[in-house]
C-alpha cells in the first residue's frame, strides 16, 4: 500500500498580505490511492497556545484534495490564524500521501514552494 495515515508538517505560516489577485495562502495536498474514502483530521500545533483540533475533511477513493487551510473551518466555525507560526499534524482513516505547499504574494516577486510531509509511522 502507497501511503501512511499520520503526517507531521512542522513549518506552516498564513501570511496576512496579499498583492494582486491572488491571494496568499497555503495547502495541505492530499492522494488517496486506496479503494477507500479517507477522512481527514488536521491538528495545528502553536509555540504559545493550545492545539486547534477537529479541522475535518475528506478526499475520496482515487481521488486528490487540495486543502486550502485559509479557507477550512473547524467544527466550531474557527479559521487557521494568519500571521501566526504553526505546526499540523494530518491523520487519515487510510494510507494517503500528503504535500504542503505555500503561496506567497505579500510583496510583487510571489513565492510559490512545496515540500513532502514527514510520515510518522
Amino acid at each position: 500500500m502507497i501511503g501512511k495515515k499520520s503526517w507531521i508538517i512542522p513549518d506552516g505560516f498564513l501570511q496576512p498580505n496579499s498583492l494582486g489577485e491572488q491571494i496568499s495562502h497555503e495547502a495541505v495536498c492530499v492522494l488517496n490511492l486506496t479503494e477507500e474514502h479517507a477522512s481527514i483530521r488536521l491538528t495545528f500545533y502553536f509555540e504559545d497556545m493550545d492545539p486547534m483540533e477537529n479541522f475535518i475533511t475528506e478526499c475520496g477513493a482515487r481521488r486528490t484534495h487540495h486543502i486550502r487551510l485559509d479557507k477550512i473551518m473547524d467544527q466550531d466555525g474557527k479559521q487557521v490564524p494568519r500571521n501566526v507560526p504553526y505546526a499540523i499534524k494530518v491523520d487519515s482513516s487510510v494510507p494517503i500521501v500528503v504535500q504542503h505547499s505555500r503561496l506567497d504574494t505579500s510583496q510583487e516577486a510571489l513565492a510559490l514552494f512545496t515540500t513532502m510531509a514527514y510520515p510518522t509511522e
